[in-house]
């Protein structure tokens, strides 16, 4: 692949990079894909996880909204995902996310796992990171598409732009403002590592303040969220067990921020705030 991100002028750097055949933009210019584990590393960090399953020890959340899956960090492997995040992740964000993924300095990685009885889908949400890596690490499965969206607070952002299938060993790298979720598994189980990157100087930095823009259309089917949406109940039926949770309380889209014909699934509107949106798939 060369060193690509030794390169002064960002796109040429980016077309070095594409041209090279690794990496594949699955949406041109906002998601990428490219193969990073080989099968022996893959059975040693699955041999970590299952070992540490068979422990029976608590494990705290991923985050706020998968239920099953581990923080690496807290098992010992916070070294390893560090020299992870230097030696692939931060070369390739410079170069496909210069903006955000120049200067990547923290992290927050875990796994994530989908099966029957458990976690069988993931709302639709934007990350709570900069920058997102994640791996498909074990794939006997099927269905779990990951659905990709826009960018929040673009005009379009709750509108469809792909479905991507996960690949044993291959990455998906995307800011973590882009919209996506993960449909139902029909069979087997998923299970993914992601790590979650941060710029301490984006975050400081005026480009990183969130602008919302007016919707300028009904939102897609597949890119509705019953977590987050204030006119979900309008167009779809809740999943089993979560109107209880959610109907009324979502936030998207802002007051003021609505789609002509906008009608919210309650008459307060729901909260219309910012939102915090922070899941993975």
């Amino acid at each position: 692949m060369g060193n690509v991100s030794g390169l002064e002028d960002p796109e040429a750097a980016r077309a070095s990079l594409l041209a090279s055949g690794v990496v594949k933009e699955v949406i041109p210019g906002m998601v990428y894909s490219f193969p990073v584990f080989t099968e022996t590393f893959l059975k040693l960090i699955m041999e970590e996880v299952r070992g540490f399953y068979k422990t029976k020890l608590p494990a705290k959340r991923p985050n706020s909204m998968n239920n099953y899956g581990i923080i690496l960090n807290d098992i010992g492997l916070e070294p390893l995902m560090f020299a992870m995040q230097d030696a692939i992740i931060q070369p390739l964000a410079a170069v496909l996310f210069p903006r955000e993924g120049s200067e990547l300095e923290s992290h927050h990685a875990f796994t994530v796992r989908y099966k029957g009885n458990e976690d069988t889908h993931l709302d639709v949400h934007t990350d709570d990171s900069d920058i997102t890596f994640n791996v498909n690490i074990f794939g006997e499965y099927e269905g779990c598409p990951l659905v990709f969206c826009g960018i929040v607070g673009a005009p379009d952002h709750r509108h469809f732009r792909t479905a991507y299938q996960h690949k044993l060993g291959h990455a998906v790298m995307h800011s973590g403002r882009h919209r996506h979720g993960a449909e139902d598994i029909t069979g087997g189980e998923r299970m993914n590592l992601i790590v979650w990157s941060y710029s301490y100087n984006f975050r400081q930095s005026a480009a990183s303040k969130k602008k919302h823009k007016r919707e300028k259309s009904p939102p897609d089917l597949r890119c509705l969220s019953y977590t987050h949406d204030r006119d979900y109940g309008h167009f779809k039926e809740y999943p089993p067990g979560k109107k209880s949770q959610y109907f009324g309380r979502g936030w998207c889209p802002q007051k003021g921020k609505e789609y002509p014909g906008f009608v919210p699934e309650t008459p307060s509107g729901g909260r219309g705030g910012s939102g915090n949106l922070a899941g993975e798939l």
